[in-house]
């Protein structure tokens, strides 16, 4: 049962989970705010960008699709039914991710913080919650099937660990200035 919900749930965030650290690979370009300030620091920074944005989207929507092309084996394999991925609930995780850092970065500069600056809980939690928001809005049938209340739980826990050793990991390569 334990297996099941973890796998259910570590696969129906897959696309949620990849749009941001594809983002930091692909981002680059024209920020978001296009350099705008409000009260004296900038609306998102630069580590917002319309690029990274684009193509952490498109990576998200794209691994959903090739999710769905594997599904069958690898529910066999693991013996469990895995969700398969409707193009609206892709890019609603996908794009829902994306809005969620980028909210994040909004409430982070507003709270004074710096570009890269840590913010406990938030920078853990904060695509979640724009994934699951734009997904149960751009799919509300799958996704109530998809996140039932246990699934859920198991990834607000999963997920913050995930987040911290993947960073970890991204630090060490040098892909991130940061291990947050």
């Amino acid at each position: 049962m334990v297996g099941s919900l973890v796998a259910t749930a570590f696969w129906a965030m897959l696309p949620a989970y990849v749009p941001n650290n594809f983002a930091v690979l692909a981002g680059g370009g024209r920020p978001i705010d296009g350099g705008r300030e409000w009260n004296g620091s900038r609306v998102l920074g630069d580590g917002k960008t319309w690029r990274g944005t684009a193509a952490g989207t498109a990576a998200g929507v794209a691994l959903a699709l090739l999710l769905n092309a594997i599904h069958d084996p690898v529910s066999a394999a693991l013996g469990v039914t895995l969700p398969t991925f409707p193009l609206q609930a892709a890019l609603g995780l996908a794009l829902g991710a994306m809005m969620g850092d980028i909210g994040a970065s909004f409430i982070k500069r507003r709270s004074g913080r710096e570009r890269g600056a840590s913010f406990p809980g938030l920078d853990q939690l904060d695509f979640v919650v724009g994934a699951l928001l734009f997904a149960f809005v751009a799919a509300p049938s799958w996704a109530l099937e998809t996140f039932t209340l246990p699934v859920l739980a198991v990834i607000l826990v999963m997920t913050p660990v995930l987040h911290v050793t993947t960073n970890v990991i991204a630090y060490k390569l040098g892909l991130k200035n940061e291990p947050w």
